[in-house]
């Protein structure tokens, strides 16, 4: 079996990382102007830590807005965790990295997708997919002129 550079897992560890700088930087220095985020993550994931009626409620996928009010963001190499405000009720997120599905920051038109694939779709050690996307709306609103580059397109 010959070698390849899997730049999907390259790609997706990048991003990842991006994410981690992002998130570091705000913590050290708060949100600058008008940025404000949107993160998409997988309440299944390993990891994931929240209170259980915030479970029971997003079974599946939740997603939180980083913007005016947020407390203790704590930053680490797997994940981060968070206290947000629902209702009036400060409660306390676990994120690790691998969870996010998306990161939007729309003041900027900026955004990441990760994808997972079934494992029927797997190739070896493939384990999901990244992509970039552009002109980017938060996930709850419709998705109108977003362009999004998959890297199938790169992959021979």
């Amino acid at each position: 079996m010959s070698r390849k550079i899997d730049y999907g897992r390259l790609m997706h560890r990048a991003m990842r990382s991006l994410i981690q700088e992002v998130l570091a930087d705000v913590r050290d220095n708060g949100l600058p102007g008008a940025h404000h985020f949107f993160i998409t993550f997988d309440t299944t994931e390993d990891g994931v830590e929240m209170a259980d009626w915030l479970h029971d409620r997003y079974p599946a996928e939740m997603t939180v807005v980083l913007q005016h009010w947020f407390d203790h963001l704590e930053v680490r190499e797997d994940g981060f965790a968070i206290t947000l405000n629902f209702g009036d009720s400060p409660e306390r997120l676990n994120i690790p990295f691998d969870a996010i599905r998306t990161f939007v920051d729309p003041s900027v038109e900026f955004g990441l997708r990760f994808e997972s694939q079934s494992e029927d779709d797997l190739d070896e050690d493939d384990e999901e997919e990244a992509g970039f996307m552009e002109n980017a709306e938060p996930t709850d609103a419709p998705q109108q002129d977003a362009q999004v580059v998959s890297l199938d397109s790169f992959r021979k």
